[in-house]
């Protein structure tokens, strides 16, 4: 997937147990990366871009993504476009589906305490001790040393899209051109997948996603614009150890209409 992927099991299995997992969690993440690389000619995603595979010659992975990412097109009012970049390219999703999948196949297996980060795209359960919830640091997107917001639960799915790291990499697709007026989005609830759909529409449709992130169904965020404001839904899980900077705001309805503080 191009980037560093680390696993942490906490459950009180037996050692040789967990290392099964977590090799079980690697081989299907690199079975992931084979057959939705955009980067390798021979990928499955690459022969279907090119008309060699038709659909219904397609694994049952590739169809289950094709039919995400109509179901996010819609969901999104077109800003979660698999083709905004001119050819099939659903690595919007495929990076956080991935992820949720291999954590319910942790679940299923018993292991119920584990940490999954692709990327900065996370799913967490349980904690990394009995009765503590995991703790997770946002990014301060123009200083990498620190955090925005630190997060605490023990069952969420956190996705960041934004352009601090890889530039305006975004594409509004209605206007062909890079997304800028969102810096980072941060979208937090229970699946990874759509989190991650989630973040990238909302980085797409620019200062106008602030009120479409605030009124999302089942998902909380924390967004930070380009002229240096911060935004955060009132349920979105920030610890009460918070760094000083951000406040919640009155409610979801009112995300885009408050002034919030400069990130210093």
């Amino acid at each position: 997937m191009g980037t560093p992927i680390s696993v942490q099991l906490t459950d009180p299995l037996p050692a040789r147990r967990l290392e099964e997992l977590a090799e079980e969690v690697f081989d299907w993440l690199r079975e992931v990366d084979q057959r939705f690389s955009t980067y390798k000619e021979d990928s499955e995603v690459n022969r279907f871009d090119r008309g060699e595979l038709a659909l219904a010659d397609c694994s049952a992975d590739l169809r289950l993504v094709v039919e995400a990412c109509a179901d996010l097109w819609r969901d999104t009012d077109g800003y979660f476009d698999a083709y905004a970049t001119g050819r099939f390219d659903p690595s919007g999703f495929v990076k956080g589906w991935s992820v949720q999948v291999a954590s319910d196949r942790l679940l299923a297996a018993g292991c119920r305490s584990h940490w999954i980060n692709a990327g900065g795209d996370i799913r967490a359960h349980g904690g990394p001790r009995p009765g503590e919830p995991w703790r997770i640091g946002v990014r301060h997107p123009w200083q990498p040393d620190k955090v925005c917001w630190v997060l605490g639960s023990t069952d969420f799915a956190i996705a960041t899209s934004g352009t601090y790291e890889r530039g305006f990499h975004v594409i509004d697709p209605y206007r062909g051109e890079p997304a800028t007026g969102l810096t980072s989005v941060t979208v937090v609830g229970k699946d990874l997948g759509r989190a991650d759909a989630y973040a990238t529409a909302g980085v797409a449709m620019g200062q106008a996603g602030l009120r479409w992130l605030a009124d999302l169904p089942g998902y909380e965020v924390g967004i930070v614009t380009s002229d240096e404001l911060s935004f955060r839904s009132d349920g979105f899980p920030v610890l009460p150890a918070e760094p000083a900077g951000p406040r919640p705001l009155p409610g979801r309805s009112d995300l885009v209409d408050q002034p919030a503080p400069r990130i210093g």
